[in-house]
């Protein structure tokens, strides 16, 4: 099955034979750490940590969480980015508002695009309902095109699920 690994921080890094048994992994390893864990803080701090270390050319990956109309800046792994996103403005801004998965194969032909890390080049946004509502977006940038595909889309909105599933945001997240 594993091919090589190496232990990153508690996290074994694990060169799979296929994408889907490393989606498969990681969202066992977020599991076991957000589902006994009740601090939405912690939880999407280690969620982001998770993305950062097991996923392959990625560049930013973490959250905006929706507060006061916009998408505020939330736990990630990356560059410095952007504090606030309106809705509808760039990747994650169009996520939030059609409440829908943005996969982009090159943001510099996306209308509106943000540029918060001009090496980014390829980007995918999933947004995160709660109780019918939107509590934020998952953000995940890479500095490759194309590198975001339909079975990344399958396997983050499940990773997003999980979230949903276990992580109690505060009731100006919901």
């Amino acid at each position: 099955m594993a091919i090589e690994t190496r232990i990153m921080n508690n996290i074994e890094k694990i060169n799979f034979e296929s994408e889907d048994k490393l989606y498969s992994y990681i969202n066992m390893k977020l599991t076991a750490l957000i589902c006994d864990e009740h601090d939405w803080l912690a939880n999407l701090s280690n969620a982001s940590a998770v993305l950062w270390l097991l996923l392959d050319n990625i560049n930013w990956a973490g959250f905006y969480l929706y507060k006061n109309n916009e998408l505020v800046l939330g736990p990630f792994q990356g560059k410095p980015a952007c504090t606030h996103i309106k809705l509808g403005k760039g990747v994650c801004g169009a996520a939030a508002k059609k409440e829908e998965t943005q996969l982009v194969k090159n943001v510099h032909e996306f209308p509106g695009h943000i540029a918060c890390d001009s090496n980014s080049n390829s980007e995918i946004v999933i947004p995160i309902i709660k109780e019918s509502r939107l509590v934020g977006v998952l953000d995940i940038d890479s500095p490759v095109v194309d590198r975001f595909n339909e079975n990344d889309r399958h396997y983050l909105e499940k990773f997003v699920s999980l979230i949903v599933k276990y992580v109690d945001f505060p009731e100006s997240f919901v």
